[in-house]
């Protein structure tokens, strides 16, 4: 998932044979789970089609105040509303004459009037021949509007539509797509904080070759690991052993076996986080002691008798640990009166919410792709999800929990 999931993104297309790459920024944009809007200069158009704009993003292309087909109808592109709408503006390519109009405040066309009506955050791609650039006009354009709060995407050195050599050539998309998620990450509550999820199942042995576990697949707490890890926050991911693909590569990963082992590793990260989520299906009971062969049958009706004993309680060992600034997450799986036992947990564990899972129903559980939680916050605020994938969910909670809980305040 991306920072510019339902970023909804007003493109600006101007006047530069660079126009002919904005297609690629729109397609890629969306790919990004972006809404995509396009607005074009008349000499855009004469590089690339509105027709071809328009196939890509899935949307009309606006041009003008009134089109053409519009005049009959008193119907015309309101540029307060196209303003209000965006999340984000982006020129891209930004001429030396739009940059000229965004800097003295011209409205003669669409695109400049957005921007003059534009809240958002605004950013500008230049895209220009070497001498225009290096022109003062320009240098000082860029300058003024870059003091009004513009991000600048800085042009590029390479080869011109001149065929001179030299910087002014438009930032390449990819490059536009770092400075854009870059700054929106800035933006983020987790931005640049420290985020601890345990994971999955533990494995208590009963020899070399048995053990007491469950069949947690570790998928929802890798769903909220990437979706942390999007949104810009440090995420280490303590992960039980799970045979599931979960698609982590990219996440830091202490992988462990038993409840004890989960819960060392647990502790020993969690004085520096801001936010601790735990997810882990730990095994409730151990065996007292562990046989050093495997056990064998001693005949047909032979029994075996186990002697088990509490494993350490992770969320409760965390909840004393706590400090101000710090919030605690645990997940909870009942098969009966689920609400009552996870309202309980809150005051018990010292929790500032617990996710609640529900056995019974098909989809909703163990080693599923799917579920469906109630929340219940220790400030008596409660949200039911209904069932939906993992990974959605996995970003709608850490959504939810990064807006109910001031993880800016140190």
């Amino acid at each position: 998932m991306s920072i510019l999931k339902n970023r909804k993104i007003l493109l600006g297309v101007s006047g530069s044979i660079a126009a002919f790459k904005s297609a690629h920024i729109v397609r890629e944009f969306i790919k990004r789970g972006a809404e995509v809007q396009v607005v074009i200069t008349d000499a855009a158009k004469d590089f690339v089609t509105p027709l071809t704009l328009s196939t890509v993003s899935n949307r009309p292309v606006y041009n003008n105040f009134i089109e053409d087909d519009q005049k009959a109808y008193g119907v015309w592109n309101n540029h307060v509303e196209m303003g209000l709408w965006a999340d984000l503006l982006i020129v891209a390519p930004a001429s030396s004459n739009t940059l000229s109009k965004m800097v003295t405040g011209a409205c003669d066309n669409l695109l400049s009037a957005v921007y003059m009506s534009a809240k958002c955050p605004v950013f500008v791609a230049p895209a220009m021949d070497l001498d225009m650039f290096k022109n003062g006009a320009t240098t000082k354009n860029l300058e003024i509007l870059s003091n009004r709060g513009v991000e600048i995407i800085d042009a590029e050195f390479g080869e011109l539509a001149s065929g001179l050599v030299g910087k002014g050539r438009m930032a390449e998309p990819e490059h536009i797509f770092v400075a854009v998620e870059k700054y929106c990450l800035k933006l983020s509550p987790l931005y640049g904080k420290q985020v601890l999820i345990n994971a999955g199942p533990t494995h208590e042995h009963l020899d070399p070759v048995r053990y007491l576990g469950n069949n947690s697949s570790g998928r929802m707490g890798a769903a909220l690991a990437k979706s942390a890890y999007t949104l810009g926050a440090n995420v280490t991911l303590i992960l039980g052993p799970t045979q599931a693909d979960l698609d982590i590569a990219h996440i830091d990963t202490i992988n462990v076996v038993s409840a004890a082992e989960m819960l060392e590793a647990t502790v020993s990260k969690f004085s520096d986080a801001h936010l601790t989520i735990c997810t882990a299906a730990v095994s409730d009971f151990r065996p007292l002691n562990v046989d050093t062969n495997k056990i064998k049958k001693v005949g047909k009706a032979s029994k075996l008798t186990l002697e088990l004993e509490e494993t350490p309680d992770i969320l409760a060992s965390l909840g004393p640990l706590k400090r101000e600034g710090q919030y605690l997450i645990g997940f909870a799986l009942e098969t009966q009166n689920g609400p009552s036992y996870a309202k309980a947990k809150l005051v018990s564990k010292s929790a500032d919410a617990i996710v609640l899972n529900v056995l019974g129903k098909q989809g909703v559980g163990f080693n599923s792709s799917t579920n469906e939680v109630h929340v219940y916050f220790a400030d008596g605020n409660e949200i039911f999800y209904p069932i939906q994938s993992k990974e959605i969910l996995g970003g709608v909670l850490m959504s939810l929990f990064t807006k109910h809980f001031p993880l800016r305040n140190e």
